[in-house]
């Protein structure tokens, strides 16, 4: 009996590593060349319209999620940052962080339709469908800019305590923000554009990237300067773990369906972290991507992961980008 019972052990501890194994066998699938030796921000995978949207230069090149080909760019976004969709009004929304404004286009034709004055230099941009209003996190205006996605009308400028950063919603009515320079999250109402609270990320220092996971209430935020993705508790600002990760992380996703967070770090790498219960974490994969590959989305209709790089080099204190270098890498099992 002694005999089969550590037998069952045995099995169960074989399957369990098995599991977690099958999980974390991620690798580069393919890689996406696309024209243009600019530089580049946030990309967006966005399974509702099926495209991929790709920062690039004063434009936004989209892509069929489905065949991974161009099929347009939306061009005019000086300083271009990030794209948010919302679909319900056939609208889309892109951050042009040189002429503090945000650039609004059609879903269906993908031509420009009207530009939205916000504070300074939007980077980040949140389309949220609780209070059906897009949020701009301004950098240089430590602020968020509230838009009401249909109007286009922007209702409210809320300050911050420092730069913000990518940010989350919880589907019902609060928005929670990476403020970089301070290294801390900042919870705000939808609505009433009132600061709820501010945690601390001790020990994470300068956070970029930021996902959210609505099942266990926990936020996943990469942070650069001190190479860790840590986990809080979204309820209280809890630090539930900290996680080491690749250097030059600028965004990370999570993978509902793995259990998975992956890390964009622009040293070269994909941090893979799985979920293992609300309250344990673990490194399971180190993926060599390319060097600059620092954005990331994901989209959970193709299972895939798309990163945009280039060769870089710098000249006189610039990034130069490699002509004919730049690539959208995929990665995928």
């Amino acid at each position: 009996m002694k005999a089969f019972k550590l037998l069952l052990i045995i099995s169960a501890l074989c399957t369990m590593q098995f599991a977690q194994a099958q999980k974390s066998d991620y690798k580069v699938l393919k890689n996406i060349a696309l024209e243009g030796d600019a530089g580049w921000d946030y990309l967006l995978a966005d399974d509702a319209t099926q495209r991929l949207y790709v920062s690039h230069g004063q434009m936004v090149q989209v892509l069929d999620l489905k065949t991974e080909k161009l099929i347009g760019t939306i061009p005019g976004t000086p300083g271009v940052h990030g794209i948010a969709i919302a679909k319900e009004f056939g609208k889309g929304f892109i951050t042009a962080g040189r002429i503090d404004s945000v650039v609004v286009f059609d879903l269906t034709s993908l031509q420009v339709t009207g530009k939205i004055k916000t504070d300074k230099n939007p980077d980040a941009v949140l389309y949220d469908p609780y209070s059906k209003r897009v949020f701009t996190f301004n950098g240089r205006g430590s602020s968020v800019t509230a838009i009401d996605a249909k109007t286009n009308e922007v209702v409210g400028t809320l300050p911050v305590s420092g730069k913000p950063e990518a940010a989350v919603s919880d589907g019902k009515g609060k928005i929670f923000v990476n403020i970089e320079d301070k290294s801390t999250i900042c919870k705000f109402d939808a609505k009433s554009l009132k600061i709820d609270a501010e945690w601390p990320l001790d020990p994470g220092k300068e956070p970029s990237g930021l996902a959210i996971d609505l099942k266990t209430n926990r936020l996943f935020s990469a942070c650069g300067e001190s190479k860790t993705i840590v986990v809080m508790d979204c309820t209280n600002g809890k630090i539930i773990a900290s996680l080491p990760m690749g250097d030059g992380c600028d965004g990370l996703v999570f993978i509902k369906e793995d259990q998975n967070i992956a890390a964009s770090c622009g040293e070269g790498l994909m941090t893979v972290v799985h979920q293992i219960s609300s309250k344990e974490y673990s490194v399971i994969q180190s993926l060599p991507t390319r060097k600059s590959a620092r954005t990331i989305t994901y989209s959970a209709a193709e299972k895939k992961i798309y990163m945009s790089s280039a060769d870089v080099t710098m000249e006189n204190n610039r990034r130069k980008v490699a002509p004919g270098s730049f690539q959208v890498i995929v990665v995928g099992k």
